[in-house]
């Protein structure tokens, strides 16, 4: 590609306010973190920052609140240079915020909270659809992500559905509408039942919708669908000591985004995906960790070596 690929990410924007501790609580008390750290987030927020860190000119649709939070995320984001523009801002509605606790095992706990009246439907969508190589959609927004991966499906244009916990209904209604749904172990246990495995889960819901499938299993790799083969493959994850694995997921989806918006093959964008997820696990503090394209690749060469 002889410009850099276009990508829209579609869904949460949020404030993160993140603590480190020893080990995360267990019942009431006063916990004293060993840093923390406060910065602008979300899954699309956090996938979007790492498109932009790979080289992608990025777009985000997201919706917040009028308030001085509201105000203040989008200009963070919009200095990473994401292009905010589609940000929406509703009269009266509180923007989300979410606790993070993160343990020495780079574990976490996170509560966050999303005001109703921010994630109403949308009127339409505020970008032409044909101008993206790829749209990456959340769960957090349902009407928004129904809008943006229906009309990337009719141009043509991958639609990826990050697929994570929530409802059954919604992640149920989001399905019809992805080229390709990469979904985590916990959203596959909804979808599919506790019982079976991921790649069985894999299987189940490329049966369901018709089209490629992955499961992201942290430390335990990627389970993905290779249509050419016909078979349910695994990529192993990079061997690391995670520090922080907040962010993670998002890092993979907004990583993957990148290869499919170049037309890699598929292991190619799994590999890829995950070296950067492992690379953001080394840092502490969510998204800040999110790595560029020269320090990815260069854990691919010594992953390969």
């Amino acid at each position: 590609m002889s410009r850099p690929p276009r990508i829209l990410s579609v869904g949460a924007l949020t404030q993160d306010t993140i603590y480190r501790l020893d080990d995360l609580p267990r019942g009431p008390g006063k916990f004293i973190p060993i840093e923390a750290v406060q910065n602008a987030a979300g899954m699309a927020s956090s996938a979007a920052t790492a498109a932009k860190r790979q080289g992608a000119e990025v777009a985000l649709w997201a919706s917040v609140g009028d308030d001085m939070l509201g105000q203040e995320l989008i200009a963070e984001l919009s200095a990473e240079g994401i292009d905010c523009s589609g940000v929406r801002r509703v009269a009266g509605a509180r923007s989300a915020i979410a606790t993070i606790l993160v343990d020495a095992r780079g574990e976490r706990m996170i509560v966050p909270f999303y005001d109703p009246r921010a994630t109403t439907a949308p009127e339409s969508l505020p970008f032409d659809i044909a101008g993206f190589d790829a749209v990456l959609a959340d769960v957090r927004w349902p009407a928004a992500a129904t809008m943006a991966l229906r009309a990337a499906r009719d141009a043509g244009v991958p639609a990826i559905l990050d697929a994570d916990v929530a409802a059954r209904p919604v992640l149920e209604s989001l399905l019809p509408f992805a080229s390709h749904i990469v979904a985590s172990e916990p959203a596959a246990a909804i979808l599919c039942g506790d019982e079976i495995s991921a790649p069985e889960a894999v299987q189940a819901l490329h049966t369901r919708t018709g089209v490629f499938v992955a499961v992201t299993a942290g430390g335990d790799g990627t389970f993905w669908l290779d249509t050419e083969a016909g078979r349910i493959r695994h990529t192993p994850a990079p061997k690391i000591t995670p520090v922080d694995t907040l962010a993670a997921g998002d890092v993979f989806h907004g990583s993957f985004a990148i290869g499919l918006a170049e037309g890699w093959d598929m292991e190619r964008t799994i590999r890829f995906a995950s070296a950067a997820a492992a690379l953001k696990c080394l840092k502490f503090g969510g998204r800040l960790g999110a790595p560029n394209r020269a320090e990815t690749l260069a854990m691919l060469e010594g992953q390969v070596a």
